[in-house]
């Protein structure tokens, strides 16, 4: 991992407040934490024309004023589909990618488009992989579906790459309990090549977190959400995503 990851704090979702015109994932959150020094957390999912979009929900009505399903939308037309809060549409990978041009370390996650954990994946992992090609900023990709990992070792070995995990309480996820317990033992860590994880916040005590940082694993953490639940999680994260609160730098 590069240094400059533990370095700072991951805006999650870039720096957004949406009653300040910064939408999740915008290029307005993006421009403010790279003017905050902070690094940037984001997410992608896959349009139906296979290009990696940078939004976080699989469906458009929370983040936008339209009803529909990312992957069955265009990547033209989510472009044209304003965020709520600003007018900016949903961007694609290539324009962050160009946007953040290695001022900040930059943490990708890729959301699940199996829908269960499971390998009917690849399309998302190949566009981002192809948007990556020659980027020369400090950057990450990681995602909860251990084959979506798996496959991006293959697609960009040269990237760093991790999991993002969780205590998977059954009645928190759309999976069944057998998925959710073999995910929270991190049993794919070594599988796919990972060097980082990102774990839930509430449960960086689980003796696993602490059995993979002794290895060498750095140990990122979702979401906090303010100074001092910082402040304890800290005691075991090397960096945290955050948001809501503005995080300490040069922690």
């Amino acid at each position: 991992m590069p240094e400059s990851f533990a370095r700072v704090p991951f805006a999650h979702r870039a720096l957004h407040n949406v009653h300040e015109g910064r939408p999740e994932n915008s290029r307005a959150a993006i421009r403010a934490a790279i003017e905050a020094g902070y690094g940037i957390e984001v997410d992608v999912q896959l349009s139906a024309d296979g290009a990696a979009m940078v939004f976080h929900d699989y469906h458009l009505g929370r983040l936008t004023e339209v009803q529909g399903v990312v992957r069955l939308t265009t990547s033209e037309e989510l472009k044209q589909t304003a965020l709520r809060g600003n007018a900016e549409g949903i961007p694609d990978l290539p324009e962050v990618l160009s946007l953040v041009a290695g001022q900040v370390p930059l943490l990708i996650e890729l959301k699940d488009q199996d829908g269960a954990m499971g390998e009917n994946i690849g399309q998302l992992e190949r566009a981002t992989a192809q948007a990556l090609e020659g980027y020369e900023g400090d950057v990450a990709v990681m995602s909860f579906n251990p084959h979506s990992v798996k496959l991006l070792q293959t697609l960009c070995p040269e990237i760093p790459r991790g999991l993002t995990t969780s205590a998977y309480r059954s009645h928190e996820w759309p999976l069944s309990d057998a998925t959710c317990d073999r995910l929270r033992g991190i049993p794919d860590y070594d599988t796919v090549g990972a060097s980082f994880i990102s774990h839930e916040v509430d449960d960086l005590d689980r003796a696993r977190v602490a059995e993979l940082k002794q290895a060498g694993a750095m140990i990122c953490c979702w979401t906090v959400i303010s100074a001092e639940q910082e402040v304890a999680a800290r005691d075991v994260a090397d960096t945290i995503t955050f948001e809501g609160y503005p995080a300490a730098l040069g922690a």
